[in-house]
């Protein structure tokens, strides 16, 4: 799962002005094609939902993708080639209108002998774009090189995201301004204005994207992942899901058992639904604090490279020092306690971001506040990546309010993080301001999907490490007891999230031996963990 930054203000912008690139059909054409789905609906057991996502994956692929050279602002070389989807907004209307969906892909480097079809890859988020993933080509990862022989690497954005069509919940520039409050109440009146926050972000998706909300589910992103495979030219889905991607790939699995070849699902949300996604994210408070007590002893087990605290007592004293100066001073006049937790969650997201975080805060220490600014303040010059983070961060709320039965009663949502917050205090309380808005959604919310196995659901992959914040190690458990016939491999003693990019032999060698033949190993296995990361 990905968390961004606390909330902005509420927008003013109508939502009209956000539909370029869908498309409607003419009134009579739809009204015709509308009568003849609901007498085939009818046909197929009743299920709307499921005719619609025949009809609109037919016409995939009867068209195809005209697939052209990627747009020059979109950062993606050639030979990646670039594309659209069409997918219905509402599979209930699959002839009403239609939104894009924006995909790219690189061709198997091996033969054509060797081509296996497409491993479509989505990292995450809800609000991830997964467009980069045939980068991984182009940069010559040697993780891939085995996998990428056999399968054109594709990328989508989901529904919402980026260059498909987009929604929003505030201006960017609004949402990416600093200081914010600090996310830790010192009082009830504290409280109220963050509840103030939440109620008028949930007012401005309304406003703003009201026409897609009730349509931003997670079973209509995999609908929309099963027209894309068909547009593809693929009989069945070869697939890589990161974070929120396992839920995604979870949920594709259900609705579409026989519709799955290969699925490798790494770092898994859990997907009981007693736990989306209300509950998800009080366990990922509680996972957030084990691995930034974790970064903090590698903190202090490297003081001659830091200088900030040789035992994790000293190190958590600074930690709360520095967030003390900036609460009473903004940093740079920019950099508040909620900034700094923006930046600092990447350590214990990301065992690649150890080292970075450390610099940063050690040259801090030394004098230089200018370099913690830049890292951790906003940056408004730069319109497409404020553009990008409000998007995402839209995205993740809309998903994620749609998706689930949200907790509406602020005692419930009071007592459960001031709980949590006395032995979790990292994340807690940024965490809930960031979701609040659920309780007060503006769009239906539905009924989490029952993740099970169903018929010719094949043996399914799943990879996760036992220290993982932003999805506990429980969420694969659960996963692997729902998918029958699944294989966990578990890396023991680490946290980073997104394991498969990682190198660890062990790890990738069984991933690739499974994308390539498909053949899991007898039982569940257990890796040692990737290295550790250097100072």
């Amino acid at each position: 799962m990905r968390r961004t930054a606390a909330l902005g203000s509420a927008g003013t912008l109508l939502a009209g002005t956000l539909i370029a690139g869908a498309m409607a059909a003419p009134a009579a054409t739809a009204d015709a094609a509308q009568g003849r789905q609901d007498s085939s609906s009818r046909q197929h057991g009743g299920s709307s939902e499921a005719y619609g996502v025949q009809v609109a994956a037919d016409r995939a692929a009867r068209h195809g993708i005209a697939w052209k050279d990627c747009p020059a602002d979109w950062g993606l070389e050639k030979p990646i080639k670039c594309g659209y989807v069409s997918v219905p907004l509402d599979y209930r209307k699959p002839y009403g209108r239609q939104i894009q969906i924006a995909v790219d892909k690189i061709a198997n480097t091996g033969t054509p002998q060797d081509r296996q079809g497409s491993l479509v890859y989505n990292p995450g988020g809800p609000g991830g774009s997964g467009l980069k993933f045939p980068r991984r080509v182009v940069t010559k990862s040697e993780i891939w090189a085995g996998a990428a022989k056999a399968y054109d690497l594709v990328g989508f954005d989901p529904r919402g995201v980026g260059k498909s069509t987009p929604i929003s919940c505030v201006d960017p520039q609004e949402y990416v301004k600093a200081p914010k409050a600090d996310p830790v109440p010192d009082s009830e009146a504290d409280k109220r204005a963050q509840r103030k926050l939440a109620a008028e972000y949930a007012a401005g998706c309304k406003e703003r994207s009201g026409w897609m909300l009730p349509h931003m589910t997670t079973p209509n992103t995999a609908r929309d992942l099963d027209v894309v495979r068909a547009a593809l030219g693929d009989k069945k889905l070869n697939y890589l899901g990161v974070s929120y991607g396992t839920y995604l790939g979870a949920v594709y699995g259900t609705l579409f058992p026989s519709h799955v070849r290969r699925m490798v699902l790494d770092s898994v949300v859990n997907p009981s639904t007693d736990k989306i996604w209300y509950e998800v994210n009080l366990d990922q408070d509680v996972a957030f604090e084990t691995r930034w007590n974790d970064w903090m002893q590698w903190v202090a087990k490297n003081d001659a490279t830091y200088h900030i605290g040789n035992t994790v007592a000293k190190v958590r004293q600074q930690w709360d020092k520095l967030r003390a100066t900036a609460k009473k001073d903004p940093i740079g006049g920019l950099v508040g306690p909620q900034e700094l937790t923006n930046f600092f969650q990447s350590a214990p997201y990301y065992d690649s971001s150890w080292a970075p975080v450390a610099d940063v805060w050690s040259k801090y220490l030394k004098g230089d506040s200018a370099t913690l600014v830049d890292a951790a303040g906003p940056h408004p010059e730069d319109t497409a990546g404020n553009i990008a983070s409000e998007n995402g961060n839209a995205v993740y709320t809309a998903v994620e309010c749609a998706d689930a039965k949200w907790p509406t009663s602020w005692n419930k949502w009071n007592r459960d993080n001031t709980r949590l917050h006395e032995k979790y205090p990292f994340l807690t309380w940024s965490n809930a301001w960031m979701n609040l808005p659920c309780a007060t959604w503006g769009a239906p919310q539905q009924h989490a999907t029952e993740v099970r196995t169903g018929k010719g659901l094949p043996p399914v992959l799943i990879a996760q490490s036992t220290r993982d914040a932003a999805t506990p190690y429980a969420g694969a458990v659960e996963l692997h007891k729902r998918f029958k016939g699944s294989r966990l491999i578990t890396e023991r003693d680490a946290g980073s999230h997104g394991i498969t990019n990682l190198v660890n032999p062990c790890l990738n060698g069984k991933v690739e031996s499974y994308l390539l033949t498909g053949k899991l190993d007898a039982r569940d296995v257990t890796c040692a963990p990737h290295a550790t990361p250097q100072p």
